[in-house]
């Protein structure tokens, strides 16, 4: 067993007492969980520089993680069922999300409607983030750090790279993505670091001369050197991006997170009563990510590791959330979890389920070969917003690399595409703040909220697993069924709309074949990689209105009051007005009458063109939800909170006329 000990922080009464349904109350334990594992078993073996990590006298490498879990009071009350998840950036989230709180991150979570505890679900969260502060709120991991001392050419040790996108202008940023632990520069006057600058996400990248920028700070006393920072005499300029490669003196071994992950799980479901002797049986083990660890569940299924060391398979079931088709910067030397966009490991096939030939790179192979070698394949339901098709890589997921016909994914896969909606579920009211590292979008954002969708795929996703229960079909654009079509046929709808921007064709994220040099099957890259051929990227089509017509589709779309997105434009207080700004989407009501549609020239028919009464709507928007019900892509205790949504949107859009 690699779980060694778990030390208890605190344990209490979660939600005050609060009993949910007919499992009663549940209860909190927040705790260190102590890793012992084996670097030389072949489970082990895909981490890379695991190898190099300090070893006790057992030769065990050791670690530690933040743990937490909410399980029933009475065990035998509940599922016997676990969902575990991978916090995003440190952050717990998924009580939030699907118990609907809408509350903020926090060390315990607003019971919300209670949905994952009436039925019965133990849910634990598991730090696996290296680079992560932590703090009561914040889960983190405390990672070996690799002696690369030990390698056979110690000097050849590769370089890092941080990637900056600033969205306020400063001089001095840390050495790290988003705010982070920095990797510390291990030559303050290093001759060899480079730092290159973009004008847009896929620009030529141009040299600033080294007497411009320095390992340092500023503060109110001048410039300090710093080997955590870097200073850039003329500023950081907002919308722009930057690269900085350089040699680095830390070296963790960032994959010992996806171990954390596996053998957390492992414990959970097949040895916990040594340890934490009043858990229960746990018969079904389900892996939740979303956004950045989605994409670390992929990279968790390609890397083979849903088997532990006693060759147990872990995880039954996956729900990787707006993952896309990408994988991330999980486990290759230097790497920083929260890194999305800069072109690395993540951006390297394969992006489609089953092995397929991949013209692009020359390589065929699928996410899920290894696992199906193996033959500890966990039965998967991707879902996805509009957002991840946007940013350029999610239709890989289900054509091939030129995007001329479909590929089909595994047999025990799903992928739903959540029609018109944005990254995160939308909100009424309608906002227009900042999203993440201060990105300002052009419009205000899209109000379409996905959660019931996602509700239905976790209970659809216990059900195939529990009862072999088939979920819904996968619903997504398809070549075949030409709904699968180039951003410009969207954006050119788009362009009819009065007073619309959208954003310079050329200047759209893309992605390409990437070369990391030699060592990249070692998991040791060369920056900036050699970048070649695009890849096709093909988005939904969309009507007339600009709304999606392929995916899941809630009434919002089958019923309209407005115009909904998956992506949006920089707001010109961030710069780089014509580009897109990540993973926000906007709504933009309808005109309401036919007079204002008329004096503003809007081809899109007004709500009293559409409908005769409110009244008349919420039958419309009823029959929907109860059509998506019977197709088992929402759950029918959900059918009059997705009509309410759509009625209260209704409402905001005549309130907005």
């Amino acid at each position: 067993m690699s779980v060694v000990d778990v030390k208890i922080v605190r344990q209490f009464s979660y939600a005050e007492g609060r009993e949910f349904g007919n499992v009663g109350p549940y209860e909190q334990m927040d705790a260190i969980m102590s890793f012992e594992v084996d670097p030389d078993v072949e489970q082990n073996r895909a981490i890379v520089d695991l190898k190099y990590a300090p070893r006790d006298r057992e030769g065990r490498v050791r670690f530690t993680a933040d743990f937490s879990i909410v399980k029933p009071v009475v065990p035998e009350y509940g599922s016997n069922r676990l969902l575990i998840e991978l916090p995003n950036r440190g952050r717990r989230r998924v009580v939030d999300t699907f118990n609907l709180s809408n509350a903020d991150p926090a060390a315990s979570a607003a019971p919300g409607d209670g949905f994952l505890f009436e039925r019965g679900l133990t849910v634990a969260s598991i730090g696996w983030q290296w680079d992560v502060f932590t703090d009561d709120i914040m889960m983190g991991l405390e990672a070996p750090i690799a002696d690369l001392s030990q390698h056979p050419d110690p000097k050849d040790q590769g370089q890092n790279v941080v990637e900056i996108r600033p969205n306020i202008e400063s001089s001095t940023r840390l050495l790290a993505d988003r705010v982070h632990r920095p990797l510390r520069a291990s030559d303050l006057n290093d001759p060899n670091a480079v730092l290159y600058v973009r004008e847009y996400e896929d620009g030529d990248g141009r040299v600033i001369p080294r007497d411009q920028w320095k390992f340092a700070r500023e503060t109110s006393d001048g410039l300090v050197p710093s080997e955590e920072h870097v200073y850039l005499q003329s500023g950081f300029e907002s919308g722009k991006c930057y690269q900085i490669v350089y040699s680095s003196k830390d070296s963790p071994v960032v994959g010992s997170g996806l171990i954390a992950i596996r053998d957390a799980t492992s414990f959970l479901k097949y040895e916990s009563d040594q340890l934490l002797p009043n858990l229960g049986a746990l018969d079904i083990a389900i892996g939740y990510g979303v956004s950045q660890t989605g994409r670390m569940l992929r990279h968790f299924m390609y890397d083979g590791l849903n088997i532990d060391e006693k060759n147990r398979q872990v995880f039954d079931g996956l729900l990787p959330h707006v993952a896309g088709a990408r994988r991330g910067a999980f486990n290759h030397r230097y790497a920083q979890p929260s890194n999305h966009s800069y072109p690395s490991f993540g951006h390297l096939p394969p992006f489609t389920d089953i092995k397929s030939d991949d013209p692009v790179s020359n390589q065929s192979d699928g996410l899920l070969s290894k696992l199906i070698e193996k033959n500890v394949v966990p039965k998967v339901i991707y879902t996805n917003s509009s957002s991840e098709y946007w940013r350029s890589d999610n239709s890989l997921m289900h054509t091939n690399a030129r995007g001329t016909a479909d590929v089909e994914l595994g047999v025990d896969s799903r992928m739903y595409h959540f029609a018109g909606t944005q990254h995160g579920p939308g909100t009424l009211p309608q906002s227009h703040n900042p999203g993440a590292e201060d990105a300002l979008g052009l419009y205000a954002s899209n109000v379409i909220d996905y959660s019931p969708l996602l509700r239905a795929a976790l209970v659809n996703l216990e059900n195939w697993i529990s009862e072999g229960k088939e979920p819904p079909a996968s619903a997504h654009a398809r070549v075949d069924h030409e709904t699968a079509v180039p951003r410009d046929n969207v954006l050119a709808v788009f362009d009819k709309f009065p007073n619309q921007v959208t954003p310079n064709r050329s200047k759209l994220w893309i992605m390409r074949q990437t070369d990391l040099g030699d060592q990249a099957d070692k998991g040791v890259g060369v920056y900036p990689p050699i970048e070649g051929e695009n890849y096709s990227c093909l988005v939904s089509a969309v009507d007339s209105d600009g709304n999606e017509i392929s995916g899941v589709r809630l009434p919002d779309l089958t019923n309209p009051v407005a115009t909904h997105t998956g992506w949006n434009m920089r707001h010109p207080e961030i710069g780089a007005v014509d580009q897109i700004v990540p993973l926000q989407g906007f709504t933009r009501w309808f005109p309401v009458t036919l007079a204002e549609r008329e004096s503003t020239g809007d081809p899109r028919l007004s709500i009293e063109e559409r409908y005769e009464s409110r009244e008349k709507y919420v039958e419309l928007v009823k029959r929907d939800a109860e059509a998506l019900a019977e197709s088992g892509y929402i759950l029918h205790q959900d059918i009059e909170l997705v009509t309410q949504n759509a009625v209260n949107r209704y409402d905001a859009a005549v309130a907005n006329g």
